[in-house]
């Protein structure tokens, strides 16, 4: 008989043989799903991207969530442009769930690599990961991944496309194909031949799909690259573009939640009868937890005013739970004593910095915090589900749909394959709508509905009180400068919560890993030239539910780490851009695009005052971030009363290839006043486990009226794109927080920046 020990080791020698022959092979194609494309009419399907109809029309398929970044114009222009098809004809649609639509890019950049790593481990993980989310990865619209994820199979879909409809074209007039050309969505011969796509898609669609396609030179696009009107812009303004809370399905009820005050809390008891006697109401029943939320009382009723009103007047006892006794000190203590115990994960180093530190003529220390943060999307949490004969329809605002997927067959206790998700528009996300707490809220109160719809909504108070928060986070720094000022020792430790780990154990059911990327994004793979450094970062286990928040761990990161590097200019007596640029000298692409941005800002040169006459001055930050570097200078003031007023933002991106200038600018300009909201006004606090801002009133957006001019160039490039939507948010608070410093002689190290 075989041993056991025998068997493991051959085993486990075989696995290893798959596991190494599986990935020697290329990665699967992202070009044909595993069904076909649902086709309405006349509309042909030539790959799983694009679809064309008869009347001339183009559609293509999308697998991300437009939530207002433009995303559905600037991919619909790549396949566009690779197709040759008439602008005026294309149209977009959501895609169906497969496996070709996974985010590949999303996962590589959780990889806890620097972007200037080129060593044979990160190619090699790239190639691993990328592999492992073709098969095992979802869909997914965040990380500011998908121009980047999608660049290449947009155009190999649009290129593919147009190589059939030639090919179609070419039998029918029996000319060889090399002698044909598209224009505009036309193909064309020098005969005189000539067809509409519409007309030759039929034919097309029976062609074999090109092994190899050869895709354009930039200097070819016809449309990448132009400022192009948003594809979806018509609609939100006429008022036919739909959102999750849009949603009116036949026969629809309304629920309404209340949860418990207490995070992760749940309904100990409550008597609900005397409430559900009354007109209109059709059930009031509590609803536990769901994937990391918190329990409550649910009331389905006739109209969405019953429903509010009604759950409002339910009588809860709670179980607060875990989270019941801790405040914001707690919290900030525990951070704290991470940092005094541990140097936590090591996610950089170079050289001997205890050794540069003990020859340093100059030592600097400092320590910075920041807060707590909501999301606050103007569309208030919502799902509507119908759940009827063992089947279930999910309308909803999600980044995530075949996580949707997922959760909602759980719950409901049926297959996967019996849940159809219609994604709808969303108003507003930075994160929050890549949680599934509330889709498997809803699924289990439409569960109670007699299999009518049941749109779930949140109040206010509510979305903003049972979040996922952005981590509260602490950050120690020590540094070295030799005689003469140059920058000799970096070293760096933070604490926090982390919310990758979190994330995978509510969603996924995976165990806690014990490292998180995204904890130290943002400190550890900055460009800068440090010549001894360490960065970590310790993770603080606390009952707080966190998640993913414009830019993540960038968010934070940016402002610790540029404005200590703006601590270290002063302490070594130089200009704050010659500092930088003086860490930077193999890196000419950050050069480039801090030298312009001090160009544009008028860097040096004298500033007016503010128009009552108060002094203003500049700060400077740069950050890299999802493969973008962005540069800001920020002029502020002060009022009379200390508030802090930004006059002006110098912004300026080197994003590779700009696919939409419009669509660029358009997400500096939203990525600042995001980031400058939580600069200067906005902070999550805990009081006994409960937050204690519950509206726009306590969490105030910057308005119209407080909105600095903000001027955007980005830099010319022919490089692969990358990402837009959050890095614009990361520098802003660095550079008002190093502006204050010049205007006032006072370093502000917490966040909100509140001037003495």
């Amino acid at each position: 008989m075989m041993k056991r020990r025998t068997f493991l080791i051959g085993g486990a020698g075989a696995v290893g043989a798959l596991l190494i022959g599986w990935s020697a092979l290329p990665p699967r194609q992202r070009l044909t799903a595993s069904a076909p494309l649902p086709a309405e009419g006349a509309q042909v399907a030539l790959n799983g991207w694009v679809k064309i109809a008869a009347d001339n029309s183009v559609t293509v398929m999308m697998c991300k969530a437009e939530m207002g970044q433009g995303i559905h114009t600037g991919l619909a222009m790549v396949l566009a442009d690779e197709l040759d098809a008439d602008w005026s004809q294309v149209k977009v649609e959501n895609s169906p769930i497969d496996k070709i639509y996974n985010n590949l890019q999303g996962v590589v950049d959780d990889l806890p690599f620097r972007p200037d790593d080129d060593s044979a481990l990160s190619r090699l993980s790239d190639w691993l990961a990328r592999k492992l989310a073709r098969e095992g990865g979802t869909m997914m619209t965040g990380g500011s991944s998908s121009v980047n994820d999608l660049w290449m199979p947009m155009r190999e879909a649009g290129a593919s496309a147009r190589v059939m409809l030639v090919g179609a074209a070419a039998d029918l007039w029996k000319v060889p194909a090399s002698e044909c050309r598209v224009e505009a969505g036309r193909v064309l011969h020098a005969s005189g031949h000539a067809a509409r796509f519409g007309e030759l898609a039929a034919l097309a669609a029976q062609q074999p799909l090109p092994v190899r396609v050869v895709l354009k030179e930039p200097s070819e696009f016809r449309l990448i690259g132009k400022p192009l009107r948003r594809i979806e812009a018509g609609s939100k303004i006429n008022g036919a573009a739909r959102f999750g809370i849009d949603v009116q399905p036949l026969d629809l009820l309304y629920a309404s939640v209340v949860m418990c005050p207490t995070l992760g809390g749940s309904v100990r008891h409550f008597d609900g009868a005397a409430l559900a006697a009354q007109p209109g109401i059709v059930k009031v029943f509590a609803v536990a937890p769901y994937n990391g939320g918190t329990g409550g009382v649910a009331v389905i009723a006739d109209n969405p005013f019953r429903a509010m009103n009604a759950v409002t007047a339910v009588e809860v006892e709670w179980n607060n739970g875990a989270a019941a006794t801790l405040s914001s000190a707690d919290v900030d203590r525990r951070l704290g004593q991470a940092l005094d115990s541990s140097e936590g994960h090591t996610y950089y180093k170079l050289g001997d910095v205890d050794a540069a530190l003990r020859k340093a003529a100059q030592t600097v220390t400092a320590e910075y915090r920041a807060p707590y943060l909501a999301h606050g999307p103007v569309e208030p949490v919502n799902c509507t589900v119908q759940f009827r004969d063992g089947e279930a329809t999910v309308w909803v605002s999600t980044q995530m749909p075949a996580l949707a997927r997922t959760h909602v067959a759980k719950v409901l206790g049926i297959d996967a394959d019996k849940v159809c998700v219609k994604s709808q528009l969303l108003g507003g996300a930075f994160g929050r709508r890549l949680e599934m707490d509330f889709v498997s809220q809803a699924a289990a109160i439409a569960r109670e509905a007699g299999g009518k719809p049941v749109q779930t909504i949140w109040s206010r108070a509510q979305d903003m009180t049972h979040d996922f928060y952005r981590p509260a986070c602490r950050s120690r720094f020590k540094a070295g400068l030799d005689a003469s000022g140059k920058l000799i020792a970096w070293h760096n430790t933070s604490a926090s919560q982390a919310i990758v780990p979190e994330s995978l154990a509510r969603n996924y059911g995976i165990p806690r890993i014990p490292i998180d990327k995204t904890t130290s994004e943002g400190a550890f793979d900055q460009p800068y030239e440090w010549p001894n450094v360490r960065v970590g970062h310790k993770i603080v286990d606390l009952p707080v539910p966190v998640g993913f928040w414009r830019s993540v761990g960038h968010s934070h990161q940016a402002f610790f780490t540029e404005s200590f590097m703006d601590e270290l200019a002063v302490a070594a007596g130089q200009d704050p851009v010659a500092f930088r640029l003086g860490l930077l000298t193999e890196h000419p692409r950050h050069q480039a695009v801090l030298q312009r941005a001090a160009t544009l800002s008028g860097w040096g040169k004298p500033l007016a005052r503010a128009a009552d006459g108060a002094r203003c001055a500049r700060g400077v930050a740069l950050h890299e971030a999802f493969g973008s570097v962005v540069v800001q200078v920020a002029e502020v003031s002060l009022a009379p009363n200390k508030t802090v007023r930004v006059h002006r933002v110098v912004c300026v991106i080197d994003c590779g290839l700009p696919v939409n200038p419009n669509l660029i600018r358009q997400q500096m300009e939203s990525a600042i006043v995001f980031g400058l909201s939580a600069a200067l006004q906005e902070e999550i606090t805990i009081v006994n486990g409960q937050v204690q801002q519950q509206n726009f009133l306590e969490f105030p957006v910057v308005r119209m009226c407080e909105c600095p001019v903000i001027e955007t160039e980005i830099m010319p490039s022919e490089a692969h794109p990358q990402g837009v939507g959050e890095p614009g948010t990361p520098p802003i608070a660095p550079a008002v927080a190093n502006a204050l410093f010049a205007l006032t002689g006072q370093r502000l190290r917490t966040l909100p920046l509140k001037v003495a």
